[in-house]
């Protein structure tokens, strides 16, 4: 139901009101596992017996959940420092100054106000004033193939609760592409503005911290202002507290938190009846680059680009470094954990920084407000943008696990431990990747498609085996021990999977063929023989698991580079990544 308000320059005339403030639209699980529907005053009311904000894609709950931080932070503008965040963990009704804050900025909140929409331009249209479909803001729509979508054959009208929740979302992860343009906009070319880029969410490796409730999740998140790794400004503003949005881009720079929080990437104006939301005009608004943005964004990770440093003669450069949907969380836990470890980016800084979220839970455990052997879930999400960015082609959700005592800041052992444990398996399973090739090779059969199978299988096989060894070094007394440990489970496991394919390999590989490997050499190449191969090379990327002379724990192995770290210089057989078989000529 939607609530009518009379304006105040129109005696006769009603228009619909939708007031987010009082009226349910976030989408939340309780602590009961039950779901509900809640205003943004209940949402805070009743954090502490809720577990998170659900949303109808990871990307939404991420976008919701920064909104959120966005008004704690505004509405208790801080935490000033670490022990005025103390006293707001500390107190059960922390946030009780926000139900004053949304009163006093009610207006703001309203959906469908006339003159100030929620994240809307009022007036905005097109030159023949088009009104288009709402797929254009629902993104779990895909575009041109709606069939895959539980929404066949498209979106043709919306709650007005729902579409709030994807104006959040449109602005954080809109995609790119050529767009109509609007009508006043100086930056239109033809009735078009061309590609300026996704939603500045959508460009991110999105990471934030949970706790086991919203109220801790929300807290956990709130950083303080004299976090040295950031950047904090007196006059940053969320978008509600700014004049409202024009057609075109007002060119500025990010002042802090609240605003990238809430950053008007978009120019959105719904079209709706008393029944619900039926259209959208939709338009690019306030373009950000996201270079060297590292003191400002706390939730992403950031790597060094070479390329933008050669282009712009500066150094560093820092990108966000976005997630790659082959990969879980656990496999770039080195993004994760970097920066305070990493010994090769020399004197102009790292070559990764791990997000600035987990700096802040870092000196939380430092200063002893959090336990070291408390576990705190990290998670992750992301958009992977295809065909230049203007269609989603996938959407990264993942969430780890971790002891809070990696993040100590001086104390980084069990960060480097984790981080090597993680590179053992991704040597293991290059090796059974390695084997597939071999014996597939036995037969003249083709490479390629054994081999990803067989990782993927590998890396299947050891992702529940590697978040249970992670959860349990908070309690670990020796990380040494404790990744020797890991390399045991992880030499028995992909053994047993090599166990497999030499089993499966059929007649025609026990008997073999003739082999001309890279080197110009011939020799039988049969499934004994790769066989023992797998077996060297998995014993010699793993090391000695019982001995503290294994790959990775040397000081110079920082686990760090553009890719996974191979110990062995030597070439391998016939492929780039493999260990170096023995040679044996017929």
């Amino acid at each position: 139901m939607t609530q009518r308000t009379e304006l105040p320059d129109a005696a006769t005339s009603d228009v619909l009101s939708f007031d987010l403030i009082s009226r349910p639209w976030i989408q939340v699980l309780r602590s009961d596992g039950s779901q509900d529907e809640l205003s943004l005053l209940q949402v805070f009311a009743q954090a502490h017996n809720l577990q998170r904000v659900l949303g109808d894609l990871a990307t939404q709950e991420f976008a919701l959940v920064r909104l959120l931080l966005a008004v704690a932070h505004d509405a208790l503008d801080g935490p000033a420092d670490i022990e005025e965040w103390a006293e707001l963990w500390g107190d059960p009704d922390c946030f009780a100054p926000i139900q004053g804050y949304l009163d006093e900025h009610r207006e703001r909140f309203d959906l469908l106000h006339p003159v100030t929409p929620f994240f809307q331009t009022p007036g905005l249209r097109t030159a023949k004033d088009e009104v288009f479909s709402l797929n254009r803001i629902v993104a779990d729509v895909p575009a041109g193939v709606p069939f895959f979508s539980a929404r066949l054959p498209g979106v043709d009208r919306l709650t007005f609760a729902e579409a709030a929740r994807w104006v959040v979302h449109v602005h954080a992860y809109d995609t790119s592409g050529i767009k109509t343009g609007m009508v006043d906009d100086d930056r239109v070319k033809g009735g078009k503005v061309y590609p300026l880029g996704p939603g500045w969410a959508g460009g991110l490796g999105g990471v934030f911290v949970e706790g086991k409730t919203l109220r801790e999740t929300l807290l956990l998140n709130l950083v303080a202002a004299d976090t040295e790794e950031l950047d904090f400004s007196f006059d940053d503003r969320p978008a509600w507290r700014r004049a409202p949005c024009g057609p075109g881009s007002g060119v500025r720079s990010a002042t802090g938190l609240r605003d990238l929080y809430t950053w008007q990437s978009r120019r959105v104006r719904l079209h709706y009846d008393a029944d619900g939301v039926h259209g959208v005009v939709l338009g690019y608004g306030d373009p950000l680059t996201s270079r060297n943005m590292h003191r400002l964004e706390p939730m992403t990770s950031w790597r060094r680009s070479p390329t933008q440093e050669k282009k712009l003669g500066q150094s560093p450069v820092y990108l966000p470094l976005e997630h790659d949907p082959a990969r879980s969380a656990w496999r770039g836990i080195a993004a994760l954990l970097a920066d305070r470890l990493e010994e090769t980016g020399g004197t102009e800084g790292p070559l990764r920084l791990r997000p600035r979220i987990l700096e802040w839970i870092a000196r939380l455990v430092t200063e002893g407000h959090l336990s070291r052997r408390s576990l705190v879930p990290a998670r992750v999400v992301g958009v992977e943008y295809g065909t230049q960015q203007s269609v989603v082609d996938e959407v990264v959700d993942d969430r780890l696990v971790m002891p809070v005592v990696l993040l100590h800041a001086q104390d980084p052992t069990y960060a480097q431990q984790a981080i090597s444990a993680a590179e053992d398996a991704d040597r293991a399973v290059r090796v059974l990747g390695d084997l597939a090739a071999d014996l597939a090779r036995t037969t003249g059969s083709e490479e390629d498609g054994p081999k990803a199978a067989a990782r993927a299988g590998g890396f299947d096989a050891l992702d529940q085996p590697y978040r249970d060894w992670l959860s349990a070094m908070a309690e670990a007394v020796d990380p040494f021990e404790h990744r020797c440990t890991w390399q045991r489970q992880v030499q028995q496991t992909v053994g047993r999977l090599g166990d497999r394919l030499v089993a499966a390999a059929g007649d025609a590989a026990w008997e073999g063929r003739i082999h001309t490997d890279n080197k110009g050499g011939t020799l039988w190449l049969n499934a004994s023989l790769a066989d023992v191969w797998f077996r060297g090379r998995l014993a010699r990327a793993l090391g000695d698991p019982g001995s503290a002379d294994v790959p990775g724990t040397g000081s110079g192995d920082s686990g760090f580079g553009d890719g996974p770290h191979t110990p062995h210089p030597t070439p391998s057989s016939d492929t780039d990544d493999a260990v170096t078989a023995p040679e044996v000529h017929a």
